[in-house]
């Protein structure tokens, strides 16, 4: 995985906003509500947002630079919306890259 190439900048986004997303959910949402915490979400939700931001902008620039439809660029969206659903688009994007 490299940052030289459009599709490998979104290959690491995608896997550093999947891993802030599951750290969210799975142990600073928790830590919030059950451990009377609110810090650990301000951290890493604020930490997420970024790398979310970081996300859309190489979602765009694949989208130019390899000229994806547009639905292609929603279900990229979509994916950053679902648990896990970052780590599944990374394996169609390496098959794009290996192709």
């Amino acid at each position: 995985m490299t940052w030289r190439t459009p599709l490998g900048r979104l290959r690491l986004a995608a896997l550093y906003e999947g891993i802030s997303y599951l750290v969210l959910l799975l142990i600073a949402m928790p830590l919030k509500y059950f451990a009377d915490f609110p810090m650990a979400v301000r951290i890493v939700g604020a930490l997420h947002g970024l790398l979310f931001i970081l996300f859309l902008i190489a979602v765009a620039q694949v989208m130019f630079v390899h000229r994806w439809s547009i639905m292609r660029g929603i279900g990229a969206l979509i994916a950053s919306l679902v648990p896990f659903g970052t780590f599944v688009l990374d394996v169609q994007l390496k098959r794009d890259q290996r192709q």
